[in-house]
């Protein structure tokens, strides 16, 4: 049988009231969304803007904190010239080992000739900032010649040793290495080490003689008045607070106060430092330790009869520490 369809149910009446209601909210006006001042969007425009160029600045001054080494450091890593390009004998060396049992410094040790005449003494060469140490072949040659043993070694991130960024903390932190080695290993005293540093090199020879007045002695070819003054003059450290995020100074004057032991400066030639101490380097004023001083021109090339004459005053009259 077919099935019956439920009776549907009546749909009840709107009463007037709700009626009333309904068509009374339609009919009402609609409130006007918020609306935002043109003062509250420039401001909130300006503080974007400003956050946004502190972001930069501040990124800015990180890449120059992390980066600015290069400006005073220019290291190579291709060594391309050895002792052997001067037919010199050589031993290459390594020493600071890590705890893997590598060596983070990598050089050479030449030797002086049976019966040289200032074999007792054995010269520390510290190179540049520049190159590595196959650019210090023709002065390791030069020293050789003067009849002296040659440690010499590249700082990390020159030549084949241990890769880091140069810094005036690594560099001293290396030096100190190398006459280590040739204390301890090597068992050269100390009172027969000369420290012999070019350029930049200079300015670190001179803080290491400072803080070791038992080694013999220390030459300084050419040191850097104001080394740091190459990373403050580039434009960009004009937009940063370079002062503050560059920490190598290799303060020249400071360590020349507190040196001890006899100094041979090479300086640049110049007519007004010919004959008036006065017109000396500030750091060489400086110093109360004896001291001889050469030029680097055309007239003296290398200094070769000085350094003899200042490796015989050392030898007649040693600094008992």
């Amino acid at each position: 049988m077919p099935r019956k369809k439920p009776p549907s149910r009546p749909i009840p009446p709107l009463s007037s009231s709700a009626f009333e209601q309904a068509w009374s909210s339609m009919r009402a006006p609609q409130t006007p969304p918020p609306t935002v001042s043109a003062r509250w969007l420039l401001t909130a425009a300006s503080l974007a803007l400003v956050a946004a160029a502190a972001c930069a600045w501040l990124a800015l001054c990180f890449v120059f904190w992390q980066g600015n080494w290069q400006l005073l450091y220019h290291p190579t890593s291709a060594v391309t010239r050895t002792p052997a390009s001067v037919a010199l004998a050589f031993d290459p060396v390594g020493f600071a080992t890590t705890e893997a049992g590598e060596p983070r410094l990598k050089g050479w040790w030449i030797a002086a000739e049976p019966g040289a005449r200032y074999a007792r003494f054995t010269v520390l060469y510290l190179h540049s900032q520049t190159g590595n140490l196959g650019d210090a072949v023709d002065e390791l040659a030069a020293l050789h010649e003067s009849g002296v043993n040659v440690l010499a070694f590249d700082y990390r991130g020159y030549g084949q040793s241990q890769f880091a960024h140069p810094s005036e903390v690594h560099w001293r932190e290396d030096a100190e290495w190398a006459l280590q080695y040739l204390t301890a290993t090597r068992h050269v005293p100390a009172g027969s080490i000369v420290v012999d540093g070019e350029g930049l090199g200079a300015n670190l020879a001179l803080e290491v003689a400072a803080a070791h007045p038992e080694l013999a002695g220390v030459v300084l070819h050419e040191p850097l008045d104001d080394p740091a003054d190459a990373i403050f003059r580039d434009p960009r450290a004009k937009l940063v607070p370079a002062r503050l995020l560059c920490k190598d100074r290799f303060d020249e004057r400071a360590a020349a106060l507190a040196l001890l032991i006899p100094s041979l400066w090479f300086l640049p030639a110049s007519t007004q430092t010919r004959g008036d101490a006065s017109e000396y380097p500030e750091a060489l004023q400086a110093t109360s330790s004896r001291y001889m001083v050469g030029w680097v021109d055309s007239s003296h090339p290398d200094g070769k009869d000085l350094l003899w004459r200042w490796l015989h005053g050392l030898a007649e009259n040693p600094v008992v520490p």
